[in-house]
């Protein structure tokens, strides 16, 4: 007869509290932008977020005793995982938000995984599809025509809104196997990747974002409410959330650092509820669910075997923009948040994307 397990207290007391304290951080990330774009446009609200978010690391960098990269093939790649994980979906889920709720951006950002696995499978060759990771793809794609609530006609600045944040989860989805492809492989820790990448996104948007959207206003010139919003975002939701996932990993693992992905959404309809007076329509958090279903069947969470106690997890990561090294972080709006260990944020290039 096999002795029943029980679960070390004490090991949960110590990674619990910086895991709930990551997911209501990146869940109010979509809060912060629904107030953001009150003033900025969703360009100049992306630039001062992630020039805020670059600022902060490389403050760490120093305190860390460590630098950014210098190798030029590792900065190209990471001038693409800019683009790609950082500049472009932050943009899209600011511009998403002037048209949905803050809380329905929070449903769409977990959609990551879902596009994460068929590139990762079809493009960059990183996975293998299994029986279960399609079964797994199927329901989240079901889930996906729920939350958009198909049956209702499509069209209408609501749905478009929708369409955009669904396309920042999909920019996720490109930059996390793009990153475990090319970037992964570095000697270089993740503050290093993810300081050097959040450069390379402040310049982009500081050349791009004169172009589409004018010249940013100073500062000084926005509201006491919209300038916290921008500091959290970048300061709070990049800076402090990089160091709290990265202790997440060290103490609790990869697998399990990873699931923060499933309360995000959580965290980000009840702060949208709560702070904004937002409501949903009932299909909508009903698709978030089958969605969430949907990435545990793939990650391995929900229809598996029980291991052997010891025995390695799964591999699958939550969505997260991030450059990813052998101690990789999160970019989330939830999101910058770079990628994670094993999942934001060392070894694998996936981790909590956020907003």
């Amino acid at each position: 007869m096999t002795p029943e397990i029980t679960p070390d207290r004490s090991a949960l007391r110590s990674w619990l509290p910086g895991f709930l304290a990551l997911a209501a951080i990146w869940g109010s990330s979509f809060l912060f932008i629904k107030i953001g774009i009150r003033e900025l446009h969703p360009l100049h609200l992306t630039l001062y977020r992630v020039a805020a978010g670059a600022l902060t690391l490389l403050v760490l960098l120093p305190l860390l005793r460590d630098r950014l990269p210098r190798e030029p093939r590792v900065w190209a790649h990471l001038f693409v995982a800019a683009a790609l994980g950082v500049a472009l979906p932050f943009t899209l889920f600011g511009y998403g938000e002037q048209r949905v709720e803050s809380m329905l951006a929070g449903i769409w950002n977990a959609t990551t995984p879902l596009v994460v696995l068929p590139l990762a499978v079809l493009v960059f060759r990183t996975e293998r599809l299994t029986p279960r990771s399609a079964v797994g793809l199927g329901l989240g794609f079901v889930g996906v025509l729920v939350v958009l609530g198909v049956w209702e006609g499509v069209g209408g600045a609501h749905f478009t809104g929708q369409l955009m944040c669904l396309g920042a989860a999909a920019c996720y989805g490109v930059a996390i196997p793009y990153q475990k492809r090319f970037i992964a492989g570095s000697s270089h820790s993740g503050v290093s990747l993810s300081a050097a990448q959040l450069l390379l996104a402040t310049a982009q948007l500081a050349a791009v974002g004169p172009l589409v959207a004018g010249a940013p206003p100073v500062p000084t010139g926005l509201s006491a409410e919209v300038l916290a919003s921008v500091l959290a975002l970048g300061a709070l939701g990049t800076g402090l959330a990089f160091v709290i996932n990265l202790r997440n990993i060290r103490v609790a693992g990869a697998s399990t650092a990873s699931t923060v992905t499933y309360l995000i959404p959580i965290f980000a309809v009840l702060i949208g509820a709560l702070a904004l007076g937002e409501r949903l329509n009932w299909h909508q958090p009903v698709g978030a669910l089958i969605v969430l279903a949907g990435v545990a069947v793939t990650q391995g969470l929900l229809g598996r075997r029980r291991r052997p106690a010891g025995a390695p997890g799964p591999t699958g990561a939550p969505p997260g923009p991030a450059a990813v090294g052998k101690t990789a972080a999160p970019a989330v709006d939830g999101r910058a948040t770079p990628a994670a260990d094993g999942g934001g944020r060392g070894a694998p290039a996936t981790g909590p994307a956020v907003g």
